[in-house]
């Protein structure tokens, strides 16, 4: 399927258990250090939002976010490696936000690693402001990595 035709057919639906090897596998293969599955189940387990962003029954995509009074932390948004930078982290994210918005959030907060250009570039896009930094929050393969703290008024 084209990726024209592939956007056409996405859906976001709730994560369940039996994602979890999929995502795990797609989550080894996109980030250094990567969730464990038990990160995911503890995230259902806690009922966070857990999104699965799909289209034709293949995973493209999945989401977590926590929510806390009226905020909204975005912990994990990842994109199949193949399907990076095509639009799909745009439209996940901006699905999320609605989830968000819809739970009458009034705000989204998020870390991404200082060293994450597109991530970065991504949220700046998006209208997403820095508000700090948390210093060696990430782990890194020389040491420590600082997180970058943005945040979205929703």
């Amino acid at each position: 399927m084209s990726l024209p035709q592939l956007l056409d057919h996405t859906v976001l639906r709730d994560m369940n258990p039996a994602d979890l090897a999929g995502i795990v596998c797609i989550e080894q293969r996109v980030h250094p250090y990567p969730w464990s599955c038990g990160n995911f189940t503890d995230a259902l387990k806690s009922n966070y939002v857990c999104k699965v962003y799909e289209a034709e029954g293949e995973i493209l995509g999945y989401v977590v976010l926590m929510l806390a009074v009226d905020e909204a932390d975005l912990l994990n948004i990842s994109i199949v490696a193949e399907y990076q930078r095509k639009g799909l982290g745009r439209q996940l994210l901006g699905a999320i936000m609605e989830v968000a918005r819809g739970c009458n959030m009034r705000r989204m907060l998020l870390e991404v690693r200082s060293s994450n250009a597109a991530a970065l570039g991504l949220y700046r896009d998006v209208g997403f402001r820095k508000i700090g930094m948390r210093h060696g929050y990430y782990s890194a393969g020389n040491g420590r990595e600082d997180a970058i703290v943005m945040e979205y008024l929703l």
